[in-house]
């Protein structure tokens, strides 16, 4: 289950789509949640879908829930580096073009706005 990088992680990191993953922030392109942005709360890979923090519906008895999201239909805007993650970007990142690989110093810095 993959989602396109927005525009400054593509230029950051040579890559265009990435595995969502929870705690992804993501912003909704496409559908009746257009322009929402949010944090990934679950991915279910059996429904393919992802449920973003924002993204509620009201039920009858007034109760609220998530509204599964197709994930082709969000754009990540900021991604939870790990090391395998990191690890998945210097793959992708050398397959792509033999660009350097992404460093210790840039993912402990991905956190701190």
């Amino acid at each position: 289950m993959s989602a396109t990088l927005s525009k400054d992680l593509r230029e950051k990191y040579s890559v265009r789509a990435m595995p969502i993953r929870k705690d992804d922030e993501v912003l909704v392109v496409r559908g009746a949640f257009k322009n929402r942005e949010g944090k990934v709360m679950q991915c279910y890979r059996k429904k393919f879908v992802i449920h973003v923090e924002r993204c509620v519906t009201d039920k009858v008895n007034k109760q609220q829930v998530q509204v599964g999201i197709h994930p082709s239909n969000v754009m990540i805007t900021k991604l939870k580096l790990d090391k395998d993650r990191l690890n998945l970007l210097n793959r992708k990142r050398v397959e792509k073009d033999g660009a350097a690989a992404v460093s210790q110093t840039e993912v402990n810095m991905a956190g701190v706005d």
